[in-house]
């Protein structure tokens, strides 16, 4: 929807990522009043794997997008993983609730599709403006942010203020207006650490994602293991995401020069997949990832927080896209139901209903993943289970589900009873 200049609205959304567009997708689509500030203009690009699991399919299938591979949605049948001398393959597992397959999309098309979508349900998009800070009443209480707006009669930018009953924060890992009220990260929460960029290659259409294990700076078993995990996506245009990443289990992100070991692995690499200095498309990018619902609480006097400004990146396989389109999904209804009451008292009072419908979405299965952080972040004990685990196709079919959350949360096979009784188990505080 083309902006009218109005800077009032039932929402104000700050950030439109994947969180930020599925939450006004949705607002709009139940009639609501949605603006929603980028920072950037589009098409505009973030640090990413470009990987969408079928978790992730599932909610875009929900949103109603059109997923043809025809604009760029490379489908792909499961997972390639190699580590300890073995290879082995990993279909995505087949389950009542998600699609049988995954996709894989570059971020900047992503992105995109995703706001456009927004847009053609009834949300209202402002490019190059930057929410600056809250606007709050003396109880504290956010009714709206300021924004400083760049455009070619004011180049330098000009602060505008934009006021609504609800503000959702989906400005990604630096979270500025959930930061400026004071919801700050949590030092007992993962954090991970990725870099990526892309290659032209023959492995463009290949039609599994790979994920290497272990990362030698030379010929296997003669040279050093490099820490931290790689992967390969193809994205069928012609070019592969190529990363790599590793965590810790606090928030202290680990000191390690990611872009000297990516080039170590790189000068390793097979000629078949000619990852070489000629075929790389654009630098190698970082990023950190948020992990563990790692910025809490999600709801405060007004203000909600969406996607990575929440923390809202799986510890099992640094997967942010599924939790950040769920959560924009699970917020616009809150506050809808939130602005349907009659009274102050109610609105307030469904809204503070989101942390407990997060918590219950993902806050076993999120807790579950800082356990198994604290073991695979020891270098002998991850060397130990690819070596041995990898041989095993029962447990590599758990290790799956697992760790992809491809497993039924109600119901379904022995392993999905198994790791739901887990995520319920395991302390989540």
């Amino acid at each position: 929807m083309t902006y009218d200049g109005s800077h009032e609205a039932d929402v104000i959304v700050v950030g439109a990522g994947p969180a930020g567009s599925a939450a006004a997708h949705y607002l709009a689509t139940l009639g609501r009043d949605v603006i929603v500030l980028e920072k950037s203009t589009f098409p505009r690009d973030k640090v990413c794997g470009d990987g969408l699991t079928p978790g992730a399919v599932r909610e875009l299938l929900l949103m109603g997008m059109d997923l043809d591979p025809a604009d760029g949605w490379m489908r792909n049948k499961g997972l390639r993983v190699v580590g300890g001398g073995h290879t082995i393959m990993l279909p995505w597992p087949e389950t009542p609730t998600y699609p049988n397959y995954g996709m894989a999309k570059a971020r900047q098309s992503l992105d995109l599709a995703l706001i456009t979508h927004a847009q053609a349900s009834g949300a209202t998009l402002i490019e190059n403006a930057m929410a600056t800070a809250p606007i709050q009443l003396p109880s504290g209480r956010i009714i709206g942010v300021q924004a400083r707006i760049k455009s070619d009669e004011y180049p330098r930018g000009r602060t505008v203020e934009f006021r609504a009953p609800v503000v959702i924060d989906a400005g990604g890992v630096s979270a500025r207006i959930a930061t400026a009220v004071g919801i700050t990260k949590r030092d007992d929460r993962p954090l991970g650490v990725a870099v990526r960029t892309y290659f032209r290659t023959p492995l463009h259409d290949d039609e599994w994602m790979e994920s290497q294990l272990e990362l030698w700076d030379g010929p296997r078993g003669k040279s050093n293991l490099l820490p931290g995990y790689g992967w390969i996506f193809p994205l069928g245009d012609g070019t592969a995401n190529v990363g790599l990443g590793s965590v810790s289990s606090t928030a202290r992100a680990t000191r390690l020069d990611y872009k000297a070991i990516f080039r170590a692995w790189m000068q390793n690499a097979p000629a078949s997949w000619q990852f070489t200095p000629d075929n790389q498309v654009g630098p190698l990018r970082s990023a950190a990832l948020p992990m563990a619902y790692n910025r809490t609480p999600h709801y405060r006097q007004g203000l909600m927080l969406v996607g990575d400004a929440g923390g809202m990146v799986s510890p099992f396989n640094g997967e942010g896209i599924t939790y950040a389109l769920k959560a924009g999904r699970i917020a616009a209804e809150v506050i809808h139901l939130a602005l349907a009451r009659t009274s102050a008292y109610g609105t307030e009072k469904t809204l503070r209903t989101y942390p407990r419908e997060m918590a219950t979405a993902h806050g076993g299965y999120f807790a579950l993943g800082r356990s198994f952080v604290k073991l695979i972040e020891h270098p002998e004990i991850m060397r130990i289970c690819t070596r041995y685990g990898l041989t095993r196709p029962t447990l590599m079919r758990f290790v799956h589900k697992l760790l992809s959350d491809g497993y039924e949360h109600r119901g379904g096979d022995a392993m999905d009873r198994l790791i739901a009784a887990l995520t319920r188990i395991v302390p989540t505080s």
